[in-house]
């Protein structure tokens, strides 16, 4: 028996004091590491690397309650009761679940260090399902809510186009009273949460709107896997709508407001994408500790050798600085109203999550490279780390890809900065 390597977990689960969790968080973490070890983790490397995960593991985590921490805090609490849902895992109420318990179940999902067959399970979940649980009416809730919290049926989120990628207010697919994509889970769904243009082009933001869009088997969607680099298991979908009939009651909210639904989640979404890479970091350094403490060369451990020790120092501290910025920012959206931690987090929120993939890039270069020759290879002791290497481009790209998430946290905080001080100067004159 031997202690965890370093930098394998969290200080908080290392038996290291923290001021953030209380017993409900340590509870819920020591309940749902078993069941996602044996549903999940166990199989990841088989899953990701057939590029799919068997449909069977999205109902298995369906039905015990495993996705709905997937969803932003607070949870849907009278939707869930009705469906007959008041607890999750460690007897945690589902009125008690906050950001904490939230980044806890993002951080135990991606412990495999591949996050293609996790993502295939709670992408759509949690970012497709939370624009019609806040915005959309009664009758559209009624119809697709009950299916797609209990897991009878599956959402996606469609907001990126080949020629808008990031740039979602210059979408083109339109809808028109009586519309192609690049969407993750797609494949998969039943439904998909998805930006139209329902204003003229050139618009921009004020002609999105949102609307619930059938996919399987509806006429006029065809839909392909797309193969990409990293996360492969995830279900990225090519989806054509032609001419596509959907019941104008469809409509999420208020037509013309779409962008301001999409970006109402972009805390939640980016939070949970520096959560699954902060923790892909750890895998890959500790991977690589572990390694350079059993790994000789020249007649001792490669530990033995100042630059070894160096490269982990540096890695090392990036990473713990990360995940400490990361719980930071769990802690103050527990502690803020949506609507504060909206205007005061979100630029941040987009930084926290480019800087997730700047330490993910970090550590998995530290691991390849102390790894050596074995770190090339796509199978022994270098695979996990190989695999990994691979998967930084699919967290520095989804969800904002890092230079316009940069720019975009600049920006935002140059406007708060302008309008925080132009309300200290109107409160002066009062």
């Amino acid at each position: 028996m031997t202690a965890p390597v370093p930098f394998s977990e969290p200080s908080w689960l290392m038996g290291l004091p923290s001021a953030y969790y209380t017993d409900s968080h340590r509870n819920f973490q020591k309940a749902i590491r078993p069941f996602i070890q044996q549903h999940l983790l166990d199989h990841a490397m088989e899953w990701d690397k057939a590029g799919t995960v068997p449909e069977h593991v999205f109902h298995d985590f369906a039905q015990a309650h495993m996705l709905i921490p997937a969803l932003p805090a607070p949870l849907p609490i009278d939707w869930l009761r009705r469906l007959g849902i008041s607890e999750l895992a460690g007897g945690l109420k589902v009125e008690d679940f906050d950001y904490l318990h939230a980044l806890i179940y993002s951080d135990e999902m991606a412990r495999a260090g591949v996050v293609g067959p996790s993502a295939s399970l709670t992408t759509g979940f949690a970012f497709g399902v939370p624009p019609i649980l806040k915005f959309g009416s009664a009758p559209l809730q009624e119809k697709v809510l009950p299916d797609l919290l209990t897991g009878r049926k599956r959402c996606c989120i469609a907001i990126t186009e080949p020629d808008a990628g990031s740039d979602v207010a210059n979408i083109t697919t339109t809808a028109v009273r009586s519309d192609c994509g690049k969407i993750t889970n797609g494949i998969w769904s039943d439904y998909s949460s998805m930006a139209v243009r329902t204003g003229p082009p050139g618009s921009g933001a004020a002609g999105l709107s949102m609307m619930v869009v059938p996919l399987k088997n509806h006429p006029g969607v065809t839909m392909r896997r797309l193969n990409v680099a990293g996360a492969a298991s995830s279900g990225t979908t090519y989806i054509e709508l032609d001419d596509v009939k959907v019941p104008a009651e469809n409509l999420i909210g208020t037509g013309g407001l779409g962008m301001r639904y999409i970006m109402t989640n972009f805390n939640h979404e980016r939070l949970a994408l520096a959560v699954n890479a902060t923790r892909q970091a750890r895998v890959a350094l500790s991977a690589a500790f572990e390694y350079v403490m059993k790994r000789e060369a020249f007649g001792a451990p490669l530990m033995n050798q100042p630059v070894v020790r160096h490269r982990l120092a540096k890695a090392g501290g990036r990473l713990e600085s990360q995940w400490a910025w990361v719980e930071q920012f769990a802690y103050q959206m527990t502690r803020m109203k949506k609507d504060d931690a909206d205007r005061e987090l979100g630029g941040m929120t987009g930084l926290l999550k480019a800087q997730a993939g700047i330490v993910f890039r970090e550590c998995a270069d530290t691991a390849v490279l102390l790894f050596g020759g074995n770190g090339l290879t796509r199978s022994g002791q270098g695979e996990l780390v190989e695999m990994l290497y691979r998967e930084v481009l699919a967290v520095r790209i989804p969800g904002g890809s890092e230079d316009v998430l940069l720019d975009l946290a600049v920006r935002q905080l140059v406007r708060l900065y302008q309008a925080k001080t132009k309300a200290l100067q109107a409160k002066a004159k009062i």
